[in-house]
């Protein structure tokens, strides 16, 4: 078939497994490799277009003939087509000029397992491979600690195009450059985790990323794949581990991507009631497909391999596992057993999970699942979807509607800002304060504060600390941390101006210190998801809107006393009940005046009493600050 020659890197047991649904290294197969045949190199493609009559390679070495370069069809019914082709290298520009037997219509499509795409607009893919050396053997030998349950999980939640931008040539920063400015930065603000929203290569700037069809190549907008990798690489050369947002619910229909491959609703759903997500008018993944689910675990895992990766955040689950998600009735099917669950869809998770801590014990991956589903962050093996984490999101809903409640109002809601303590321990959760909150009409996180500016600060800050003292990992989307007015804009930087204007500073001082109060108390986060990690003092002085809790790890030594006043008054002379007696220091204040507080603070210790309050034997006296959290520990 014109100059090219049949060679296949396929195995029998890899068709074997491929068909099965179980080859979860399909990026080794299919896609562009250039290899060395009989002494020749070039390059070997392969694609799965079971309903193909005809698959060429067309490209800017055939000046994009079809006639040239046709693949040989596989004869095992694997629908695989194949073929090695000459004097083709690393860099070349390629597509697949499909030939269907279901429809009359030429079809062209990027290669979905391509390593490097065009810069869109532009849809071409791109032979290549890269011999990065690593530098982060140490990081990788050690990232069990750093990245398992027990230790500090600060996530820094970063869109790469629009965090930081070179204003003079309007353009965002590339991969080399915030291998730089962001890695110093994540490390100055003392957070232990970045997370990326998708990198992954996509069409339209307005998705943000979440409409994908470039699995495999990193976005070409800032840079090779090699120099994602250094960012990567540099990241974890500072301690940081590296998280990366991942799209396996939908995709969109952009005429070179996954939809319609060959001609046949090869990657997505047949059903529309299960293959069309009525909201972000994209195709939905079809779960029930073995070689489908297979080309989503390869993908996860090829992130973890190729690149290093800690950690993924699996976009959008909810959607995934019921039938019923954002479909009125009549709009979806109830499963065999009646109910709406997505059946396939939840295997497919428990699948991808079981897997991803199979080969790789010391990552993490994070739902993020907005209902009620039971059991999402627990084992498959007693029937949960196998995460290591979830967000939390009645947390953030509930605490960001109390604290956009004028204070004067707040002692009437009380149990809304105590109410998640009553479920916290269900999930391993995590806190985020994301990117969908800060977008579309809803405000920034400052701009929902009442009050004056001091007021907003002052809520602010106790918002946070409230945050990293409540059980569970934490989350910043980027600008919170500097307190940024105006919502998110993909197009544009962060409002790195603002720093010029002592609020601002002092705000991400105190960010940066909040990060190293969590990361170095291990009651605050050595136990995070069980109960013997929290106990109340007292949660129901509605009148003063005060709140105070212990926070525990494994050595009573380390215990904390935390007390929230979301009030706009200094509560001197109040009164704590605490466990036993000693001499408590304040080693937290959020009202310091190096914050822009207003300084009620406890500079002395404070020997306690015994004095009968709260239920217990002992208690102290102390000044509480107005909008602020203090935080204690036993000397």
């Amino acid at each position: 078939m014109g100059n090219v020659i049949a060679y296949s890197l396929f195995t029998d047991f890899d068709i074997n497994l491929f068909k099965s649904g179980k080859h979860y290294r399909l990026y080794e197969k299919l896609g562009s490799h250039c290899v060395v045949l009989d002494g020749q190199n070039g390059t070997y493609f392969a694609v799965w277009a079971p309903s193909a009559e005809s698959v060429s390679v067309i490209g800017d070495f055939n000046y994009w003939n079809e006639e040239e370069h046709q693949l040989n069809v596989r004869w095992d019914s694997s629908g695989i087509w194949e073929g090695f082709i000459p004097y083709v290298g690393k860099g070349s520009t390629y597509k697949y000029k499909i030939n269907s037997k279901i429809t009359p219509e030429n079809i062209e499509k990027a290669d979905p397992f391509a390593r490097r795409c065009e810069h869109p607009p532009k849809t071409a893919s791109i032979v290549w491979e890269d011999d990065y050396h690593w530098d982060d053997e140490e990081w990788l030998k050690n990232r069990g600690e750093k990245n398992n349950l027990k230790a500090p999980y600060s996530v820094y939640e970063v869109h790469l195009t629009s965090w930081k931008k070179k204003v003079e040539e309007n353009r965002s920063l590339s991969y080399f450059e915030l291998a730089e400015d962001l890695v110093q930065y994540v490390k100055k603000m003392n957070f232990t985790h970045v997370e990326f929203m998708p990198i992954m290569e996509f069409p339209y700037d307005p998705s943000w990323g979440y409409q994908i069809t470039g699995y495999f190549a990193p976005t070409s907008r800032l840079g090779y794949p090699e120099e994602f990798k250094y960012l990567v690489d540099k990241f974890h050369e500072n301690g940081i581990g590296v998280i990366l947002d991942w799209v396996p619910s939908h995709f969109p229909e952009d005429a070179h991507g996954l939809g319609k491959f060959d001609g046949s609703c090869l990657y997505e759903h047949t059903d529309l009631k299960k293959g069309y997500h009525p909201d972000w008018k994209s195709l939905i993944f079809n779960y029930e497909r073995n070689e489908v689910r297979a080309f989503l675990i390869s993908n996860a895992l090829f992130w973890l391999d190729q690149y290093h990766i800690d950690g993924l955040r699996v976009d959008a689950v909810a959607s995934m596992i019921y039938l019923d998600y954002s479909r009125d009735e009549g709009e979806w099917d109830p499963n065999v057993f009646g109910g709406n669950e997505n059946l396939e869809a939840i295997s497919f998770v428990k699948e991808l999970n079981e897997t991803v801590y199979l080969n790789y014990p010391d990552v993490q991956t994070i739902a993020e699942e907005s209902t009620a589903f039971p059991m999402v962050s627990k084992p498959t093996s007693i029937g949960g979807l196998g995460f290591g984490m979830k967000w939390m999101m009645g947390w953030m809903h509930d605490t960001l509607d109390y604290f956009s409640k004028d204070t004067i109002y707040r002692k009437f809601h009380q149990n809304e800002i105590t109410f998640s303590l009553a479920y916290v321990f269900t999930e391993n959760f995590m806190l985020p304060l994301s990117h969908d909150e800060v977008v579309y009409g809803k405000n920034s996180i400052i701009g929902r504060m009442p009050g004056d500016e001091w007021q907003r600060f002052a809520n602010l800050r106790v918002l946070y600390g409230y945050m990293f003292t409540h059980p569970g990992t934490k989350l910043l989307f980027m600008g919170n941390e500097i307190a940024q007015y105006e919502e998110w804009d993909f197009q544009s930087s962060l409002d790195w101006n603002l720093l010029e204007f002592f609020p601002h500073i002092n705000f991400q001082n105190y960010i940066s210190d909040l990060n190293l109060l969590y990361k170095e108390n291990k009651a605050l986060h050595e136990i995070p998801f069980s109960q013997e990690g929290f106990e109340w003092i007292s949660y129901d002085d509605n009148e003063n809107s005060v709140m105070s809790y212990y926070r525990k790890g494994d050595n009573e030594k380390d215990k904390l006393i935390v007390i929230c006043n979301f009030s706009t008054n200094a509560l001197i002379n109040y009164r704590i009940g605490v466990y036993k007696e000693g001499i408590l220091e304040e080693i937290f204040n959020s009202d310091a005046s190096k914050y822009g507080g207003s300084n009620v603070v406890n500079e002395d210790p404070i020997e306690t009493e015994q004095v009968l309050f709260h239920n217990q034997t002992f208690s102290f006296i102390t000044s509480l600050p107005p909008l602020g959290i203090s935080v204690y520990k036993y000397q």
